[in-house]
């Protein structure tokens, strides 16, 4: 990083923590919704495998507050901005207009408020905060096996999180020089999301959000091996570590 961008983020940088997909709960008044939807719920589209208990890892590691949700996606995309077509999946798009504003008051705007004034507190504090947002990947997508293993999703256009993916990348290529670390893949870091929004609502001189997607199969229950869980405890610490390390370097 350079003296520029250390100036700009403190030498203990704020961070915080989120994780969107993080369960695949149906809140009992809505179960009516999901009667046949076990498939979907189980899949990638119901939440994001995995991405939880890592999120878990980086706010005991760093000692800061996890938000997260463990409400199914399918519910309500937190991930998505307010009038996207795919706010609500094909098991809640029927609702009633009035259905739909309570889903929103219950659990869309709620979420992102607390996260949102998370974000303003930290950087009253400190100047400047990290927001990392973490999410994992289904590892086939339309019938291709996807190649990246990790991916860091920035804005190419806001220096501190391009700078911040570089060396964040180049740390992982060094400790998980066996799987392919790659940026702004498998997703572009600037579509449609919450970190999206957040870039609209804090300047770049304040506020740096990183998605991180990882693979699905490095959480995929049929890896149950000594060997297998092993490996996969390996590649959380490399992540957590190698994070650490970007932070203060």
């Amino acid at each position: 990083m350079t003296k520029r961008v250390k100036a700009e983020i403190g030498s203990v940088p704020a961070v915080v923590i989120t994780c969107e997909h993080g369960g695949n709960r149906v809140p009992a008044k809505y179960r009516n919704c999901f009667v046949e939807a076990n498939d979907a719920l189980e899949s990638h589209r119901g939440w994001d495998p995995g991405a939880l208990k890592l999120a878990r890892g980086f706010s005991a590691a760093l000692k800061v507050p996890l938000y997260s949700s463990s409400v199914t996606r399918l519910l309500v995309e937190l991930n998505r901005s307010r009038h996207h077509p795919r706010l609500f999946s094909e098991f809640t798009a029927e609702l009633s207009a009035d259905q739909k504003q309570c889903l929103l008051d219950e659990h869309w705007s709620p979420y992102r408020s607390q996260v949102e004034r998370a974000i303003a507190t930290a950087i009253e504090t400190s100047g400047h905060v990290v927001h990392l947002s973490v999410h994992s990947f289904t590892p086939v997508w339309d019938g291709e096996t996807r190649r990246t293993d990790v991916g860091l999703l920035y804005d190419p256009q806001r220096n501190c999180e391009k700078e911040f993916c570089q060396r964040w990348g180049r740390a992982l290529s060094q400790s998980l020089s066996e799987l392919c670390i790659h940026r702004n893949s498998p997703y572009r870091g600037t579509s449609d999301g919450f970190v999206t929004h957040l870039r609209r609502q804090f300047s770049e001189n304040t506020y740096t959000g990183i998605e991180l997607e990882v693979n699905q199969k490095f959480f995929l229950p049929a890896q149950t091996t000594a060997e297998a869980l092993a490996g996969r405890t390996s590649v959380y610490s490399a992540i957590i570590t190698s994070f650490q390390q970007t932070l203060t370097g």
